[in-house]
C-alpha cells in the first residue's frame, strides 16, 4: 500500500502536487500583492526536501551539517577573517576582477580555458566554482598583497632557478648504507674497481628505488638540494667515485656515469619559462611569508572559539567564534557547511528518514543497548579486542574517528544507528534453514577442485581452443593454451592456474560442471555471462572439517551475518525505490558564480 492511499490524495503524485501548490499560492498572492513572491521563495526554501510526505527543514541540515563539519568550516572561517581584517587594517582589497583575472592566469598555465578548469577542479576535487574563488584564490590574493614586499624574486634567485632547470647535470650512480664501517669498505672496492659500481649498488644499497637499477638516480643539477652533494658530483670525471657523504642517518657516495650539457631554451619560449619561474619562486616565498603571517596575526589575535563550547556557548549563544572582538556567528558557520557539504548531509539526513519511518511502520524501536552491541561487534570483527577477548572500544573509536568528520556522537549517528535500524527491519526475515547450513559447510570446509582454467571472449575462439585441448590431453599443453589465448589476467600469466574452486560459491554453471569431472578430465564450454570457460580438472583437495557439529554454531554465525547483509542491502533498496522524495536542495541549488563577492566570508 503506497503513502498516497494512507493520504486519501488524488492519483497525481505527491511531488506534482507540492509543486503545484507552490506555484498556485505564488500566483494568488501576486495576484492578491498581499505577500511578496520573496516571502514565497523563503517559504519554499525553508524545507529542503520532503520523504514520503515529511519534510527536511533548511534548520535541520545546518544542524546536522553543523556537527559534522562546524570545527573544520570554523578553523577555515577564523583563517580568512584574520586575513580580511588584517587587509582592512592595511586598507589592502581583492576585487571580483583581480579573482577572476588569477583564475584565467591559472587556467591558462594548465593549458586549459577557464570553464574546463573550473569543470576540472569539481569533478578531481569537488570544489566548486564559488568555493574556489572565495577560499582559494581570494586568501592567496589576498596574502600576496599582505606579503607583496617580502615577496619579490630577484635577477639572483632567477639566475639560480634557471640553471637548475636548464643548467648542467651529471647522471650518477650512489650506494646508501646505514653503516659508516660498510660505507667504507664498499668505498673501498668501489674506487678500486669502478665497473662493479652498479654491483655494489644492487647488492648492498639500501636504497631499494635505485638499487633496483644498479644505483641509478635521477640527474643531479646545481640549487636542487644538499649543496655538499651537488658539489662532489659536480667535481667528478665519468667513472670516477665521490668521498663517502652523510645524508641524514645514512652514508653514501656517488659514481659519475655522464656529464649532461645546459640546454638552451629556443628564444620564443624564454618569456613563458621566464613567467613560470618567477610564478613558482615567488609561490614558494609566498608561502613561507603566508605561513610566517599567519603565526603572527594568530600570536597577536585574540581568538575565542564558541563552538562546541557548552561553557562558552551559554555566555555567547548563536556565536561560533569571536576573534579580535568580532563575532562570527553559527548561522554563518552553517551556511559555510552547507555549500560545502550540504548535499552528502542531506543525504544522510534523508536515509534517515526513511529508516525511522520504516521502524515506525514496523513497531521497532532501537536502544542504547543495540548500538552498544553493534559497536562492540563492528570492533571485534576488524580485530580490536582486550586480552580477555571483549571489543576494545576505545581503540575502535581512535581508528574509525581519526582523519574523519565528526565526534563519537556522529558515528553513531551515520553508521551505526543506520545499521541496527536495518538489521531490526529484516531480522525477522533472516532464518537459516537446514539446506543453507549444509551448502554453508560444503563451501566453508568442502574440498576445492584444484583446476586450470582458460577464458575465451567469444564461442568461436573457444571451440577452437577446446579442440586443441582435447587432442593434447596434458596439464603443460593446456597451460600453453590458457597463456596464448585466455583474456583473464590471473590464468594467462600463471599457465592456466586459478584459486581453487569451492561448491555454492557462487558460480554456479561453473561448480556444477567441475565437481562432476575427475582428474585429467576436460571441461565442455562453460558460458557464464559473456566469457566462455574451459576447464581441466587436477584433482580435489580434502575437506578442513568433517565433522559438521565442530563447527556448526561458528558457520551458524558467519551464515546469519552474510544472510542478514544481502537481506540488508535489498531492504534499503526496496525503501529507497518505493519513497517518494523530493530534493529540493538539489534541484534548486544555485548557478555556479565565481568571485560573486570581493571578501572571502559570506
Amino acid at each position: 500500500m503506497t503513502i498516497q492511499s494512507h493520504l486519501a490524495l488524488p492519483p497525481t503524485s505527491s511531488r506534482t502536487f507540492i509543486r503545484r501548490a507552490i506555484v498556485l499560492t505564488a500566483a494568488i498572492m501576486a495576484i492578491l500583492g498581499g505577500v511578496s513572491t520573496m516571502r514565497v521563495e523563503a517559504a519554499e526554501n525553508s524545507v529542503v526536501a520532503v520523504v514520503n510526505a515529511d519534510p527536511i527543514s533548511r534548520d535541520a541540515l545546518a544542524s546536522a551539517s553543523v556537527e559534522r563539519y562546524g570545527t573544520d568550516v570554523l578553523d577555515n572561517l577564523i583563517n580568512r577573517h584574520l586575513i580580511m581584517q588584517e587587509c582592512k587594517r592595511r586598507g589592502l582589497g581583492v576585487t571580483n576582477e583581480e579573482v577572476r583575472t588569477e583564475i584565467f592566469r591559472v587556467a591558462k598555465k594548465f593549458g586549459l580555458n577557464v570553464e574546463s578548469y573550473l569543470q576540472l577542479l569539481q569533478e578531481e576535487r569537488d570544489i566548486t566554482p564559488d568555493q574556489y574563488s572565495r577560499e582559494i584564490i581570494w586568501p592567496m590574493l589576498a596574502l600576496r598583497k599582505l606579503v607583496a614586499d617580502e615577496v619579490v624574486v630577484t635577477q639572483e634567485e632567477f639566475n639560480r632557478a634557471f640553471v637548475s632547470q636548464y643548467g648542467e647535470a651529471i647522471k650518477c650512480r650512489m650506494v646508501m648504507v646505514q653503516d659508516k664501517s660498510q660505507a667504507t669498505q664498499l668505498h673501498a672496492q668501489a674506487v678500486a674497481e669502478p665497473s662493479s659500481f652498479a654491483r655494489l649498488a644492487k647488492e648492498f644499497s639500501e636504497d631499494p628505488t635505485s638499487a633496483s637499477v644498479g644505483g641509478l638516480i635521477p640527474p643531479i643539477r646545481r640549487y636542487m638540494g644538499d649543496q655538499a652533494i651537488e658539489d662532489a658530483a659536480f667535481a667528478l670525471d665519468v667513472a670516477e667515485v665521490s668521498d663517502v657523504l652523510p645524508v641524514g642517518d645514512h652514508w653514501m657516495f656517488l659514481q659519475a656515469v655522464r656529464r649532461m650539457p645546459a640546454s638552451q631554451p629556443a628564444p620564443q619560449a624564454l618569456p613563458a619559462i621566464k613567467e613560470q619561474i618567477n610564478d613558482r619562486i615567488r609561490d614558494e616565498k609566498m608561502k613561507t611569508a603566508a605561513s610566517q603571517l599567519f603565526a603572527q596575526l594568530q600570536e597577536q589575535a585574540q581568538v575565542v572559539k564558541v563552538l562546541g563550547d557548552a561553557e562558552a556557548s551559554a555566555k555567547h549563544p548563536g556565536v561560533a567564534a569571536i576573534i579580535n572582538g568580532q563575532q562570527v556567528s553559527i548561522a554563518n558557520v552553517a551556511a559555510e557547511c552547507i555549500k560545502r557539504h550540504g548535499e552528502s548531509v542531506l543525504e544522510g539526513e534523508i536515509n534517515r528518514k526513511l529508516l525511522t519511518q520504516a521502524l515506525a511502520k514496523s513497531g521497532k524501536k532501537i536502544s542504547n543497548e543495540d548500538l552498544k552491541l553493534e559497536i562492540e561487534r563492528a570492533a571485534i570483527s576488524f580485530g580490536y579486542m582486550n586480552a580477555n577477548g571483549s571489543a576494545d572500544i576505545e581503540g575502535w573509536f581512535a581508528a574509525v574517528l581519526e582523519g574523519g568528520p565528526g565526534t563519537r556522537e556522529v558515528y553513531i549517528e551515520d553508521v551505526v544507528w543506520p545499521s541496527v535500524a536495518l538489521k531490526k527491519l529484516v531480522e525477522d526475515e533472516t532464518n537459516l534453514t537446514q539446506e543453507d547450513l549444509q551448502q554453508g559447510f560444503e563451501s566453508h570446509y568442502g574440498p576445492r577442485a584444484e583446476v586450470l582454467a582458460c577464458v575465451l571472449s567469444d564461442q568461436r575462439s573457444a571451440q577452437k581452443v577446446w579442440e586443441m585441448a582435447r587432442d593434447n590431453p596434458t596439464d603443460q599443453f593446456f597451460g600453453q593454451l590458457a597463456n596464448q589465448y585466455s583474456i583473464e589476467p590471473v590464468s594467462s600469466s600463471n599457465f592456466g592456474k586459478v584459486p581453487p574452486i569451492r561448491k555454492h560459491g557462487g558460480q554456479p554453471s561453473v561448480e556444477k560442471e567441475v565437481f562432476q569431472m575427475k582428474p585429467g578430465d576436460l571441461s565442455g564450454i562453460i558460458a557464464t555471462g559473456d566469457k566462455y570457460i574451459i576447464l581441466r580438472c587436477q584433482g580435489f583437495t580434502e575437506p578442513v572439517v568433517s565433522d559438521f557439529n565442530a563447527v556448526q554454531e561458528e558457520l551458524r554465525s558467519v551464515l546469519i551475518e552474510k544472510k542478514m547483509n544481502v537481506a540488508m542491502g535489498l531492504k534499503y533498496d526496496q525503501l529507497k525505490q518505493t519513497a517518494e522524495i523530493d530534493n529540493f536542495f538539489v534541484a534548486a541549488k544555485e548557478i555556479p558564480r565565481v568571485a560573486a563577492e570581493s571578501n572571502g566570508t559570506r
